[in-house]
């Protein structure tokens, strides 16, 4: 796989327009993540009304694929309840280790699903998987 085919318009498009690049005033949780090898550094922030996500942010530096990966996981958590993040986040990280191949299950991820080949480039799996790590701890430091 070439990095021509990694970084699709999709990754571009959300790295150069910084879509969800914000922090979150009166967030209820924020969530640092680093990736030492890449030099990727992100802080998710999410705000949460009970159990539902009803704003996300990050603030951080990080390569086109950290920032892409990060703002798609926003785009696809806003709004939902913590048991359909959960169902998302598993479903999503299963992706990237190649353990869920089945296309039902992984049409939940939404754009997500575009980060998928990635997985085949060891170097760069950090890269995508570092926000949605993030959000994992940020999950369970809220329940």
């Amino acid at each position: 796989m070439s990095l021509n085919e990694i970084y699709s318009e999709l990754i571009r498009y959300h790295n150069k327009n910084q879509l969800n690049k914000k922090e979150i005033p009166n967030a209820t949780i924020s969530e640092r993540g680093h990736n030492p090898s890449c030099g990727d550094d992100i802080t998710l922030h999410l705000k949460l009304e009970e159990d539902i996500i009803i704003d996300a942010g990050f603030s951080g530096i990080g390569c086109a694929i950290s920032q892409a990966s990060t703002s798609i996981m926003i785009d696809l958590i806003k709004g939902k309840n913590i048991n359909e993040v959960e169902n998302i986040l598993n479903t999503f990280l299963g992706m990237i280790k190649k353990e869920v191949e089945d296309e039902d299950q992984l049409n939940i991820l939404g754009d997500a699903i575009y980060l998928r080949n990635i997985s085949n480039m060891p170097a760069r799996v950090k890269c995508c998987a570092l926000p949605w790590h993030s959000l994992k701890v940020s999950l369970e430091r809220i329940k």
